[in-house]
């Protein structure tokens, strides 16, 4: 949390409500099962409605998502167990075992847009090489970069990869993180289960072509989500020396302003400057602080038009402030 968001933000939006946040457990929840439950339940569904479930189902898993994030950082209940047992809950559908992803995910918001910590629990979607670090890699170490970092590969392929295959192992996970792999293992043993119990009842077949493409949608949408927020021209990257929570979060996370449909089945995640600036601020309230401070209105926004153009912007320029493309040839190093 900011040391400045008690001055910033009115103390009455920083906290859960209980019944805004069991409403929004019913309204994400309640839907995505419904729609799942046709699915497995209707096998003849026309050709044409089939895939547009699948659509509608993965925007209600993406907000479940958001609740899950909430839940990690302690902010859609006010006490701590309430967060982690509905965590846990969301983590059978998201895919993403909750106690690990919340470790990983509170590295991600110590180091965001910190040049001098990139290494620390970063990965590829927020973090990147600058204009000069990119010029010293070899022709191959280019090549690999870029291909990495590729829409293809980091905004189609990777994803799915991540929820379905990745989120299966406690990879990246210190020895000390015991509690963490052993909440992955636990994690798949009720996928598992749940993978059973479903198949048996409506066939195999039925449940893998109804969980695996509103798994693959959601996990496109959400990491998209999570990427655009901080890698767009104008964000801020500093040194440690320069650094700090308040700048990074007004100057280095955008609000994507998407159309109200996609606003709330995002959970609101577009105020993402907001959500930096105090991650206690559960998503249903995010709005409220934007439009309640002048000072969280100056951060940079983004339209959906120009979000679905930041995958070009991958080096850091330090010299000119700005994000920049890859140049157009690769050049050996």
């Amino acid at each position: 949390m900011s040391n400045s968001s008690v001055g910033i933000l009115p103390p009455n939006l920083q906290y859960p409500d209980l019944h805004r946040s069991l409403w929004q457990v019913a309204n994400s929840f309640v839907p995505y099962i419904a729609i799942c439950a046709v699915l497995y339940a209707v096998p003849n569904l026309s050709w044409w409605l089939r895939p547009i479930l699948w659509v509608v189902a993965a925007g209600f898993l993406v907000r479940i998502f958001i609740i899950q994030h909430d839940c990690g950082h302690g902010a859609f209940f006010r006490k701590r167990r309430h967060n982690d047992y509905l965590g846990w809950v969301c983590s059978l559908v998201t895919l993403a075992p909750y106690a690990q992803w919340r470790r990983h995910h509170a590295q991600h918001h110590g180091n965001w847009n910190n040049l001098d910590r990139r290494e620390s629990g970063a990965d590829i979607y927020s973090t990147c090489l600058t204009v000069t670090e990119y010029a010293a890699l070899s022709r191959w170490a280019k090549l690999r970069y870029r291909l990495v970092r590729s829409p293809f590969i980091s905004l189609i392929l990777l994803p799915p990869v991540v929820f379905l295959a990745l989120y299966r192992i406690p990879f990246d996970s210190p020895p000390s993180w015991r509690r963490e792999k052993i909440g992955v293992y636990l994690t798949n043993l009720a996928f598992l289960a749940q993978l059973l119990i479903l198949g048996w009842a409506f066939g195999f077949s039925r449940v893998l072509i109804t969980l695996f493409p509103i798994s693959i949608i959601s996990a496109t949408v959400g990491v998209w989500l999570f990427s655009v927020q901080h890698r767009f021209e104008f964000t801020w990257w500093a040194r440690q020396s320069a650094w700090t929570a308040d700048g990074a979060a007004m100057q280095g996370s955008s609000y994507l302003k998407l159309p109200r449909i996609l606003q709330w089945f995002t959970g609101n995640i577009g105020f993402h400057h907001v959500h930096h600036y105090n991650p206690r601020v559960p998503n249903y309230r995010l709005e409220a602080c934007h439009k309640a401070s002048p000072a969280l209105q100056s951060a940079p926004v983004l339209s959906l038009w120009v979000g679905l153009k930041t995958w070009r912007y991958a080096l850091w320029d330090e010299a000119a402030g700005v994000m920049v493309p890859f140049p157009k040839r690769v050049r050996a190093g």
